[in-house]
């Protein structure tokens, strides 16, 4: 018996079933083991080591796979043909080796494009040896994104507060996004006028010709500029008579595209299905795993994680046999088509993405398929058999003809296409949409007969205004397409690469549109002031065709690192210099249209509007950046840095102080306005200025005189509490509308409660507030678990509350981490998650007095703490010692790994 390991388990029951009962198939379900979220995990000065760390799951699949191969006779490694699949590989392999289980049994390494019984088989004959050159560059990859994630992050934590990570590919595909944005905020609009006529021949026939010519002169696009040059042109063309030139036809052919590659794959299903790239990989590895057709489960596309456009000879052969049954033998070309791959690395360059067979016609397996598989395996199936059909052939005729008025003359032209032939066209069209090229079809339109030197009749003439627009922000498929075309990144990381710009909100995705937000538009400023080279796309690319080199076993993939380490860290060495005030003079210039945005009346847009004599600059704050006045605190003005889908200028003007009125009774001016933490209403100037934040469900669109002033004049009073006489008040504070009386607050639902709220209910809300105790948890809500005592004193126990089950100490209570089960947490875990609770603020240790005994030392507790120095120690938050008592070494541990919270690329 051999066991055979593949990634998933899909997979594994699949392969089984063609193997039989010679071989038993696991699942790794992907990598077994990763490099650490912490610090040193790569270490450079020692000479680029990586600790490898696998999972509890992992060590599950690990354990499986171990046991298997102890009663084994060999080890197949059948993981995914790629760069990642020879790593898992490897990975396998050097655990097993470091259990000392493989001993003298045979090891093979097997690859296959195709999840069908017969590529599998012919795979299991044609075993060969770990490419390890693929594995060098694996490893290159994944040492460079870690150090470049790893040591860039905690630079933008404390340069740039508000900044979540850096990377290696994703900066520079977020750097591509913005300077879109950039271009778009730079653009000035230009007018210019398009003229044609339209015209019908003696036969009654109408068309409609552009003008290219006129004056002596010929016409560019954009040429006529203004309304009078367009206005004399018309007035030209409407006295003019109309006589043809010339009509000359010529044929054309047209030739399919290749195959899918990953990228194209993912560029059509965004432009035809509307998928995102995740969306389209993720059914794409459904369609590729295997899916179950009548009884029978097989995979219906090759491996999906390719750049090659090649299709092997099999299945070129198939799709011509199958080209000739469903369309007729005219669309079978001559002979077959022959595709050239781009990819650098003949290693990586793989077979397209291809169905496995082309007698499974879309519509054969429909009831098998969910809607979007059906749709994306249709996208395929077509792409792939049209690849290999005949030419299309079209006819473009193109009409030269002269208008003569007076003695002037002018040109137009009149252009056509007729498909003769549709040839490929019939099984698949490319669409012009987010950037594609433009449809395979009739795209100028069809000319009625038209001969030369025959007069025409003029019927109207059209004069258009238009406005040149900017350049239009990228889609998740141009930015792929582009990305590809730079040679930035690979395909199999294009979608993890946009997930992750959309997870760390860099960008934002409006009407399938990439918009920065601002602070992508933040880190891609300050990683060009300080960090340019590793933004750089030429810089980037040579890195990918370096890493490429080591694939194909061209250079030593340490030697690449080091002469990458060298430079890099020197650099992030260098910004220990840098000062707050370098930051920001940096940030002002470089986002000066986002920061800064043209007022209407032309004034300077850096003059504070407040008081008028304060400059305006970014600010950097705990949540991250604004826009604030020089003169604070005389002058308090500040405005969030936002990017939206409106322009920069439109955004800005918003945030200005709006006049909403007076206040009839201090006649001073109320204004709405907003800030770092959003909108709000506020009375008078200064310091002493009365502001009130707008409540959840109100717009600043909706905020008039009367609500503004309805907000100021809070908090109200609503009467005396008949047992205590002291005034019950309603108001608006940090956690919502609320009622007070003797210094304890209840919460009500809305802000109308506040303002419309009685004594009788508000009595009653009271009354039920201090029936469910402190916090809301309830009173008499019984211990779920009693943990023991806290070393500086104090029972610690597990509660559960109105949100979830929590570790109680003192004031301090510490919700539990989601699916904790409540009987299982430990002394060490409540310590843990008390000390983070108190370094965040909330609650405090219990003063000494009150203290009971407590039953476990500190050093015992600190013991504990150090024991369980788990993933939720990595918290970079955490890493600050609480000032109470709680165990210093559980408080210190987090410090030493501040820079786990920095993501890979």
């Amino acid at each position: 018996m051999n066991v055979v390991v593949v990634e998933s388990p899909a997979k594994a029951k699949t392969i089984n079933k063609y193997l039989g009962p010679g071989y038993k198939v696991l699942a790794s379900f992907g990598h077994v083991r990763d490099l650490p979220a912490k610090d040193g995990s790569v270490l450079p000065d020692e000479d680029f080591a990586m600790l490898w760390e696998v999972d509890s799951q992992s060590a599950k699949r690990m354990k499986d796979i171990s046991d298997a191969l102890k009663t084994a006779d060999g080890l197949i490694l059948a993981t995914d043909p790629d760069r990642e699949g020879e790593a898992i590989s490897w990975h396998v392999l050097d655990l097993l080796r470091k259990k000392k289980l493989i001993g003298d049994k045979p090891v093979s390494r097997v690859v296959f494009n195709a999840i069908t019984k017969k590529a599998v088989l012919d795979a299991m004959a044609n075993p060969r040896d770990i490419d390890i050159p693929l594995v060098d560059a694996y490893l290159a990859r994944r040492a460079l994104d870690y150090l470049v994630g790893f040591n860039l992050s905690p630079v933008l934590w404390r340069k740039l507060p508000g900044a979540r990570s850096a990377g290696r590919v994703q900066s520079v595909a977020l750097r591509l996004v913005c300077d879109r944005e950039s271009e778009i905020e730079r653009f000035v609009s230009e007018e210019y006028w398009n003229i044609s006529a339209l015209l019908k021949t003696p036969r009654g026939d109408e068309f409609e010709a552009r003008l290219v010519s006129a004056e002596g002169k010929r016409l560019q696009a954009r040429s006529i500029g203004n309304g009078d040059d367009a206005g004399r042109l018309k007035s030209l063309l409407d006295g003019a008579a109309y006589t043809v030139d010339s009509v000359e036809a010529k044929p054309v052919k047209r030739n399919p595209s290749p195959p899918f590659t990953t990228s194209t794959l993912q560029q059509a299903a965004s432009s035809k299905l509307g998928f995102s790239a995740s969306r389209t990989m993720q059914v794409a590895q459904k369609l590729y795993e295997g899916i179950d057709i009548g009884g029978e489960t097989v995979g219906l596309i090759t491996y999906m994680r390719t750049d090659g456009v090649q299709m092997a000879a099999e299945a070129i052969d198939a799709a011509r046999i199958a080209i000739g049954d469903q369309f007729g033998a005219r669309y079978v070309p001559d002979k077959a088509r022959l595709y050239s791959t781009k990819a650098k690395n003949a290693q990586e360059a793989h077979e397209a993405v291809r169905p496995t067979d082309f007698n499974r016609i879309p519509d054969h397996v429909r009831k098998f398929l969910d809607a979007d598989q059906i749709r994306l395996y249709d996208l395929i199936w077509k792409r792939g058999i049209a690849s290999q059909m005949a030419s299309a052939e079209i006819e473009r005729t193109t009409a030269e003809i002269t208008a003569e008025n007076g003695g002037q003359k002018a040109g137009l032209r009149a252009v056509g296409s007729v498909i003769r032939f549709d040839g490929f066209i019939a099984a698949y069209t490319d669409q012009k949409e987010d950037g594609e090229q433009s449809d395979d079809g009739d795209e100028d339109g069809r000319l009625p007969e038209i001969n030369a030197r025959e007069n025409l009749a003029k019927q109207k003439i059209n004069s258009t205004q238009h406005f040149t627009e900017p350049p239009p922000r990228y889609s998740e498929a141009t930015l792929i397409k582009k990305m590809e075309e730079l040679g930035i990144g690979r395909p199999s990381t294009y979608a993890a690469t946009l997930k992750t710009l959309s997870d760390r909100e860099y960008v934002v995705i409006d009407k399938r549109k990439l918009i920065p937000e601002a602070k992508g538009r933040l880190v891609t400023a300050f990683l060009e002031s300080f960090f340019a080279r590793y933004v750089e796309y030429d810089f980037t690319a040579s890195l990918e065709e370096k890493l490429d080199q080591i694939s194909a076993g061209e250079l030593n993939w340490k030697d690449v690192l080091r002469d990458f380490w060298k430079d890099f860290f020197a650099q992030i060495e260098d910004t220990k210099e840098l000062r707050v005030t370098n930051v920001l003079d940096a940030l002002n210039e470089e986002l000066a249209p986002l920061v800064f945005p043209k007022r209407e009346d032309g004034s300077d847009p850096r003059i504070c509007q407040v008081c008028g004599t304060g400059k305006l600059s970014l600010k950097l704050g705990k949540y991250g950046a604004f826009v604030g006045c020089s003169n604070y605190p005389d002058c308090n003005f500040t405005r969030q840095l936002s990017s939206d889908s409106k322009d920069g200028a439109e955004a800005s003007a918003s945030s200005e102080p709006q006049a909403l009125g007076k206040d009839p009774h201090t006649d001073e001016e109320i204004t709405l306005r907003t800030g770092r933490f959003g909108p709000y209403v506020q009375r008078g100037d200064g310091k002493e200025a009365k502001r009130s934040s707008l409540p959840k469900g109100w717009t600043p669109a909706s905020i008039d005189h009367e609500k503004a002033l309805a907000l100021l004049s809070l908090p109200r009073d609503i009467g005396a509490h008949p047992e205590s006489g002291k005034m019950i008040s309603s108001g608006l504070g940090r956690y919502g509308p609320f009622i007070l009386h003797d210094g304890k607050y209840a919460n009500v639902e809305t802000i109308e409660d506040v303002f419309s709220i009685g004594l009788n209910r508000a009595v009653s809300v009271l009354a039920d507030k201090a029936a469910k105790g402190p916090g809301g948890r309830g009173a008499a809500a019984a211990p779920l678990k009693e943990i023991g005592d806290h070393p500086d004193g104090g029972a610690i126990t597990v509660k559960d509350g109105k949100y979830g089950p929590y570790v109680n100490w003192a004031k301090v209570n510490a919700t539990l981490p989601k699916g904790k089960d409540p009987q299982e947490v430990t002394l060490e875990d409540a310590l843990l998650l008390i000390a983070e609770r108190i370094a965040k603020g909330g609650g405090a240790k219990p003063s000494k007095a009150k203290t009971t005994k407590p039953k476990t030392t500190k050093a015992e507790a600190a013991g504990a703490t150090k024991s369980a120095k788990p993933k939720a120690a990595a918290k970079p938050k955490a890493a600050a010692k609480p000032k109470s008592a709680a165990p210093s070494k559980a408080a210190a541990k987090p410090k030493a790994k501040a820079t786990t919270k920095a993501k890979k690329d």
